[in-house]
Formats: C-alpha cells, sequence, structure tokens
C-alpha cells in the first residue's frame, strides 16, 4: 500500500502526467511504473530473533531501500537500523523513475541494492519476476517464518509455489465514519448493507450534518474492486485479470453512481502526488469534517482522523455488502523484495525478520505515534497469538475488526497488468459516472477491451 505523500531523496515531488502514464500503457512498461504509484495508514531497541540465519559478509554493507512513505509511517524503522552496524539504509528511487531503476540494473545483472520494502505483490511483483530482477525467498528464509505467515497472505505472495515478497504490512479495506456528523443526523445504526449505508449518507446530507453523505477513493483497486467483492470475490478470469463485465463489477459501478451523488463534487479528481494515485480528494473530505462516511483501506481514517482533530469521534466497521450475498472486501501487503543480483542475502533475511518482527513498530502503527497513525498490522499468525494470549495495554479494538475482515478479504490477482488494468479502464467507467454514458455495462466492456489491447500491444 502506498499512501502517504511522499518524496525522493532530494526533497521534491516529481509525479507522472496522466500523458505520461498513457505513453508508459502504450509502450508495455506501465506495470513496472505502477510499482511507484500505488500507496494502499518507547521501547528497547529491538534485537535480531532466535533462529535468524547467519549473517553473510560481503565487500558491502547490508543495502535495504524503502519506499518513502513507509519510513514516514512508522518511526521505529531506525531503532532497527541501529541493531545493524554499517546499515546503508537508503530511500528508494521509486518516484521520478518508478522500478525502472530497478530493471535496468538486472538487465547489467548488477543491484545498487539488496532488498526493496515497499513492493504491493498485485502493483509491480509479477512484472519484477518477469525481468529477472527479483528472486524468491524461499532458498534464505527459515522455515518457521515461513510457516508463520497467514496462509491468505503467504499465498498472495506466492508464485508457482514460491515466496517473492516477504509481507510486512497488512491493509483491509474497509468502512469508517465521523460519528460527529451522524450524531447530528440522528443516525443511530451501523450500515452492514450498501442499501443501508446509502441511506445513512443521504440522512446525513438532508439533515445538514455535513455537506456530503459519502465519500470513496476513485482509483479502481480501492473502490470498484472491493466494493465488487462486496457482492463476490469470484471475479477475475482464467488469465488472473479483473473481470470487468462480471455482475458483481457491474453492481459495484451502479453503487459508486449512487454514492458520488452524495459525496464531494471532487470525488474522481486526480490526487495531486504519485502521477494522481495519493493525496486523493477524498482523505481532504474526511479530514475536513464534510463528509461522514468513508470507505478505503482502515489507515485512511485513522491518519485523517487525526489530521481533522476527531479521532476521539472516528467509528470503523466492515465493508457493507449487497443484499443476498456473504459479502467481501480486499486486503494486500506491502513487503519486501530480494534482488536477485543484490549481496548480502542472508543479512538481509536477518535484517528483515528483525524488522517485521519488531513490537515497537506494531505499536506504534496500532496506537499511534506523533508521527502518524497507520493502523496497519502484521503478517504472521505467532504475532496474534501472544496478543491474545497477552494482550497489551496498548491494544487497540480496530485490530479485531480488522482481522476478522481480513477474513472475508481477497487479494487482487497477480498478473502483469493487476494495477494497470485499473489505470486503464478508469476513463472508460467513470464515463458512466459523469452521465456520458448511460449504460453501466457498456461503460465497463469499454474498460475491458481497452485492457486487452493494451495487453495485446504489450506482446
Amino acid at each position: 500500500m502506498k499512501t502517504p505523500n511522499q518524496t525522493d531523496t532530494n526533497g521534491t515531488r516529481p509525479s507522472l502526467t496522466r500523458r505520461q502514464m498513457l505513453r508508459l500503457l502504450a509502450t508495455g512498461t506501465a506495470t513496472a511504473a505502477a510499482g511507484a504509484l500505488l500507496a494502499a495508514c518507547g521501547g528497547t531497541a529491538p534485537s535480531t530473533p532466535p533462529g535468524s540465519a547467519p549473517a553473510q559478509t560481503t565487500s558491502r554493507p547490508l543495502t535495504p531501500t524503502f519506499y518513502q512513505w513507509i519510513v514516514d509511517l512508522h518511526p521505529s524503522i531506525p531503532q532497527v537500523n541501529s541493531t545493524f552496524e554499517g546499515l546503508n539504509f537508503q530511500i528508494a528511487p521509486v518516484q521520478g523513475f518508478g522500478i525502472e531503476r530497478f530493471v535496468a540494473e538486472a538487465k547489467n545483472q548488477e543491484s545498487t541494492w539488496d532488498v526493496y520494502v515497499g513492493m504491493t505483490p498485485f502493483v509491480e511483483m509479477s512484472q519484477l519476476i518477469k525481468a529477472d530482477v527479483i528472486e524468491p525467498w524461499d532458498d534464505y528464509i527459515p522455515k518457521d517464518v515461513l510457516d508463520d505467515f497467514l496462509p491468505p497472505i503467504r499465498e498472495e505472495c506466492t508464485v508457482n509455489g514460491k515466496l517473492y515478497s516477504w509481507p510486512f504490512l497488512l491493509d483491509v479495506i474497509g468502512m469508517a465514519w465521523n460519528s460527529n456528523l451522524t450524531d447530528k443526523a440522528g443516525i443511530t445504526t451501523v450500515p452492514t448493507t450498501w442499501d443501508e449505508y446509502l441511506a445513512n449518507a443521504k440522512q446525513v446530507v438532508d439533515s445538514g450534518a455535513a455537506p456530503y453523505g459519502a465519500t470513496y477513493d476513485a482509483r479502481g483497486w480501492r473502490s470498484l474492486a472491493p466494493f465488487t467483492h462486496s457482492m463476490s470475490t469470484d471475479v477475475y478470469t482464467s488469465e488472473g485479470l479483473f473481470d470487468f463485465t462480471s455482475e458483481p463489477a457491474v453492481e459495484a459501478l451502479i453503487l459508486m453512481k449512487k454514492i458520488k451523488d452524495l459525496a464531494n463534487p471532487d470525488i474522481l479528481n486526480e490526487g495531486t502526488t504519485d502521477g494522481g494515485v495519493n493525496n486523493t480528494p477524498d482523505e481532504g473530505a474526511f479530514a475536513a469534517q464534510q463528509v461522514a462516511y468513508y470507505t478505503k483501506y482502515f489507515n485512511a481514517p485513522l491518519r485523517f482522523a487525526q489530521t481533522g482533530g476527531f479521532s476521539d469521534k472516528l467509528q470503523m466497521a466492515g465493508l457493507p455488502r449487497f443484499a443476498n450475498s456473504q459479502g467481501g472486501t480486499v486486503f494486500w501487503t506491502t513487503g519486501a523484495c530480494l534482488f536477485k543480483y543484490g549481496k548480502n542475502k542472508e543479512k538481509a533475511v536477518e535484517y528483515m525478520r528483525a524488522l517485521t518482527y519488531n513490537q515497537q513498530i506494531w505499536k506504534d502503527s496500532i496506537a499511534g505515534s506523533p508521527t502518524a497513525h497507520p493502523g496497519q498490522l502484521p503478517p504472521y499468525k505467532s504475532i496474534y497469538a501472544e496478543w491474545e494470549a497477552n494482550k497489551p495495554e496498548w491494544m487497540q479494538p480496530f485490530v479485531a475488526l480488522v482481522r476478522e475482515q481480513f477474513e472475508r478479504a481477497r487479494a487482487i490477482n497477480n498478473h502483469p497488468f493487476g494495477l494497470t488494468q485499473f489505470v486503464i479502464g478508469k476513463p472508460y467507467w467513470e464515463e458512466y459516472l459523469t452521465g456520458k454514458e448511460s449504460d453501466p455495462r457498456a461503460a465497463l466492456q469499454k474498460a475491458k477491451d481497452a485492457v486487452a489491447a493494451e495487453i495485446a500491444k504489450a506482446g
């Protein structure tokens, strides 16, 4: 998940314009560029957990590179870094250059870095594998760690039986609301279906409690896909692509239009950072208390309620479902890939184990810190078991909610166009949202055809 504002190593905020993105699509490199676009909310210094693989000695120090937002949201990472003598910690060049820098170095059978922390499986993992940039963790990762991953997460991070992403941060899409506004509107029920959700959102507007009733992030993997999953998660083609013309996708698009009619008028606008993917209008509307209901990954309402100063009024629940359906949602993890031509493979394992099991990182994420309140959760069975047996005093109720939602969530399929399909299709399905096209099926067929054309063009 790549969510907050990000800067490169020079402190600037480069971004891709829509025209640049379409040019990348036309040349078949958009999936690689997409890795730069998704963004996906005290204690003692950690020691390396027992059982870690021995460190490998090379002429170069261990060199991890991180997506900037992860460092911004998780302030205890330097504590982990301090336990690795000589660590050459870097911020990844994944904004202006996308992952093309990684691909270019691999073509020369070299890598400046050993491990990249910031990969989301459905976004760029398949492209990195195809370009021979990364290798599986299987030959290096201890079996007890491998077996500790929650099974759906392990599956998400696996291609052809091999683990290519070491998961770190878990995000799940759900629902939140500002109870200050819903109380003013006289709402006393929590919506569990989309019909109830729409009725409550309309009541907010009709009562004058807020200018707008509900909002969402218009990028398809954050709205169209989870809304579709809330009817059925069986919506992928045999090739692994999202089936835009499936009945659940059609119903999801109709729902998006109904919510849009109650939402902030700039809801379809691009964001202001990372080629339009981040700093999106929904975030600003929710933080400004202009809208009551919000559907996005849980870390978004946590962060923007903190920004808006109403964390004490924030309520969260599972994503609503369509009537007569079991309901579902979307999850993804942000993790680390191992560069094939990097060094220090065993040391990278030691580092990732120390990082991802670090209790202070999880305390900061769940309880919040002066830096942020991301609310992202760990990928390990053992951590949840320990918390259940010995509940930390800083534990928050939303953790149980997110875990429950995770159990009915599905990851977006890994595919070279896993993210890019939503970038390509967005202008076409939005013709229905804006009224240019009156038939949602026709709009989604155009999206599906456009994706097929770009895949054919890319060979």
